[in-house]
């Protein structure tokens, strides 16, 4: 998974989870706290309570993006953002700023006033936000969302028999849904990614999200970091029956099992608990292998068959290699097309599959029969020591 300067923060998975800390610069914000109309004082939290608690970026919103409460438009956003401005030029502290809008328009204001990278709840339903965030070379956010500026979030809201197909629609699962709606519109080479947990339309369920969090691994597959927003959301309150005052414990469980299945940013209103629970989750996550160099070599998450199933679709292979059984899922660049066949040779003698996709190959298998394909591979070159080498650094 590559990995995304923000302003000389670096976040993705060889660097530690990342705290968003929130500031709301809205009256209509449902979370008081965390809301000031002042700059002086807004500036003050953001040191005392946001900095100095330990968050890495701190969120700026200008609007709430409650779905009962009407939309900002651009203007009205913009005249918001003088009171932004003077908070972050007002703060001593040092963090990387982050400004939540939909509109390109904004977006281009507040990252040429000292913002640095935008937080986008629309995921690029206004077309022209990905070239201004690349032309200002800004990390975005993109929340998975449909092409709707006034939906923010609502994935199930989409009419996806026309927009994939009446087949696709068909078998889509909601975390497939939210998959796409990624996908959707592209990415900047400094996108961030959101699943968009919480209430964003009427017809999403409790269920929906927590099959998302079950499933969180999956969006690896798409290259980019990963942000989570859970702090004290209903589908984790509710399976213990806890007012949004006293759901900070089951913030803090749930922020832990995010950074293991895979986020990088998580965004909160309670900084140095989340902070730490971040550290948790991120001490005892697998170390994944990687080498870089003329052939690449990088584990993957392969917790599930839904998960090889999309690393297999974005190299280009068909997800009928993904078997049953693999364990481990390994990809390899760089190697030429010779290469390639010897590989599966050796893979097919011992029981791994390798998938050979048009950008990448996989090789896909359980730990018996990678030993066995390391012990099968040729020594005469460097592509297939590294190879072994790397395999075997998977399987030890």
């Amino acid at each position: 998974m590559r990995t995304v300067d923000a302003a000389g923060l670096s976040i993705g998975p060889d660097h530690p989870s990342r705290i968003m800390g929130v500031l709301n610069v809205s009256e209509e914000s449902p979370y008081d706290p965390s809301v000031f109309a002042d700059p002086g004082e807004a500036a003050a939290f953001v040191d005392e309570e946001l900095i100095d608690e330990g968050a890495d970026v701190v969120d700026v919103g200008l609007e709430s993006a409650n779905k009962r409460l009407d939309v900002l438009g651009p203007e009205e956003e913009l005249d918001r953002l003088d009171v932004a401005i003077e908070t972050i030029e007002s703060v001593s502290g040092d963090a990387v700023f982050s400004i939540e809008t939909r509109y390109h328009e904004v977006a281009d204001e507040a990252l040429s006033r000292g913002f640095d990278v935008v937080n986008d709840v629309c995921g690029f339903a206004d077309p022209e936000m990905p070239d201004v965030c690349a032309d200002h070379d800004a990390a975005v956010v993109k929340m998975a969302s449909p092409p709707d500026l006034d939906r923010p979030g609502a994935v199930d809201d989409v009419d996806w028999a026309t927009r994939r197909s009446p087949e696709w629609a068909e078998r889509a699962t909601y975390v497939d849904q939210v998959y796409a709606a990624l996908e959707d519109g592209g990415f900047t080479e400094k996108t961030i990614v959101d699943p968009a947990f919480g209430g964003w339309s009427e017809d999403k369920t409790l269920e929906d999200d927590r099959e998302t969090f079950r499933r969180l691994g999956e969006f690896r597959a798409l290259d980019r970091p990963i942000l989570v927003s859970i702090n004290r959301k209903n589908f984790l309150r509710k399976y213990v029956d806890r007012s949004t005052d006293a759901a900070l414990p089951v913030s803090l469980g749930a922020t832990a099992m995010a950074v293991e299945r895979g986020a990088d940013v998580i965004r909160t209103h309670d900084v140095a608990a989340t902070r730490d629970a971040a550290r948790i989750g991120r001490a005892f996550e697998r170390d994944r292998m990687r080498i870089e160099g003329p052939v690449a070599v990088r584990e993957l998450g392969a917790g599930t068959r839904r998960e090889v199933d999309r690393h297999l679709d974005r190299i280009g292979a068909s997800v009928e290699y993904a078997g049953d059984g693999a364990s481990h899922a390994i990809e390899i660049d760089g190697l030429d097309p010779v290469a390639i066949e010897r590989l599966a040779t050796v893979a097919g003698d011992v029981g791994v599959t390798v998938a050979d996709g048009t950008d990448a190959v996989l090789v896909l298998g359980c730990e018996t029969g990678l030993d066995r394909f390391v012990d099968g591979l040729p020594d005469d070159s460097d592509a297939f020591r590294t190879i072994a080498t790397a395999v075997s650094r998977v399987i030890e």
